[in-house]
């Protein structure tokens, strides 16, 4: 049986993946749109910067953030100051630190549909007069959704199984940044394997059905790209 405390840590875990996921779109649709189709020698900096998630051992990243948004860090002290309190060990900067390590699988994704859906198409749509605004919704948007949807479900995936990040910067505060995976070491630290089992077989099916989905969608309409 799931305990109330192990539904709690999937609910957490299950709000932190969508409003990471949902923001993680937001945010990097114009730094992708940039990369895409930039010439700046900056480029090369911003795409190394964006990717450092990918080699980096969760913890060193977890270790910095933690410093940085704790009540002696850069963000952590201003915020402090000026009477909001510090993000280590809270909800948002679980969100913050989710969306930093879960970068590179929204970039790369939306920068590969970006630089596809240029050139020629966008060229036409000038020639008809479609403002700048009106041909990124009318033809980027349409001609991006492989791009979308796959940087959607790596990211949503990724903040599902996230373990040493998440332990850095949030803690292990249960009903506020105790999130299924740090719930399932806590199980198997107390030998409660069947608790453990239980918890670890939701997230397994879990994801087996979003990948399911995922491939359907694609198998079916060929809008994302695995």
């Amino acid at each position: 049986m799931i305990s109330d405390a192990d539904l709690t840590a999937l609910w957490i875990t299950l709000k932190l993946a969508i409003i990471s996921t949902l923001l993680l779109l937001l945010l990097c649709a114009p730094l992708a749109w940039w990369l895409a189709h930039t010439h700046n020698r900056a480029k090369v900096l911003v795409e190394a910067l964006v990717a450092m998630p990918l080699v980096l051992p969760p913890t060193v990243m977890g270790f910095y953030l933690l410093v940085l948004l704790g009540p002696r860090g850069a963000v952590g002290g201003f915020l402090e100051s000026i009477g909001i309190g510090h993000l280590a060990f809270s909800f948002s900067g679980l969100v913050i630190g989710s969306m930093l390590f879960s970068l590179p699988f929204v970039v790369q994704p939306l920068q590969n549909a970006f630089t596809t859906a240029g050139g020629r198409v966008l060229e036409v749509a000038a020639t008809l007069r479609a403002s700048p605004l009106d041909r990124f919704f009318s033809v980027v948007l349409p001609l991006s959704q492989r791009g979308f949807l796959t940087a959607s479900v790596l990211s949503f995936a990724h903040t599902l199984g996230e373990f040493g990040m998440i332990l850095m910067i949030g803690g292990n505060i249960p009903g506020r940044t105790q999130v299924a995976s740090i719930a399932i070491y806590d199980h198997v630290e107390a030998m409660d394997y069947n608790a453990a089992h239980s918890l670890s077989l939701i997230l397994v099916l879990s994801s087996f059905v979003l990948l399911m989905l995922v491939f359907a969608l694609n198998r079916r309409f060929k809008v994302v790209s695995l």
